[in-house]
């Protein structure tokens, strides 16, 4: 963790830029380092391209966190991949992230996001609702486990 927290425009916002500038290695590093699911580069610039809204952010020239949307460019959204290296957690970039692409989102009909399990109260403090009505088909044990009442 740094030695003092930084205000969340002490940060460098990149809205959408060229994917292929970005060092995909490093974004898996960053998957890790907060113990997601391991992904490959190619998959994950594949992935970063289908969605209408990239932001990823830096503290001079070291990117330390991201997210996107998964949407259809008008009426559904879904946040998805929102990461913040654990070296700058605490420092408001995850809030800063979900609410810039909420801006983006704010004509589109319906956005929702799956939390990482245990993150519920960090979007229900920035006003997000949990949804009565939201269905998984759960993709192994694990996800039945971490994401559905019966597990």
């Amino acid at each position: 963790m740094p030695n003092k927290v930084l205000a969340p425009q002490s940060f460098i916002y990149k809205v959408n830029p060229d994917l292929g500038e970005l060092d995909w290695n490093h974004i898996c590093e960053l998957f890790a380092s907060v113990n997601w699911r391991t992904r490959t580069a190619e998959e994950l610039k594949k992935a970063f391209s289908t969605g209408s809204w990239k932001i990823f952010v830096y503290k001079d020239d070291q990117l330390i966190g991201f997210g996107r949307t998964i949407d259809d460019g008008r009426y559904y959204a879904m946040l998805g991949d929102v990461i913040v290296d654990p070296d700058f957690q605490g420092q408001g970039l995850g809030k800063e992230i979900v609410n810039r692409l909420n801006a983006l989102l704010q004509d589109y009909h319906f956005v929702t996001l799956t939390a990482a399990p245990g993150k519920g109260d960090f979007y229900t403090s920035l006003g997000w609702k949990k949804q009565t009505t939201a269905y998984i088909w759960p993709q192994g044990p694990k996800q039945l486990r971490q994401h559905t009442a019966e597990g």
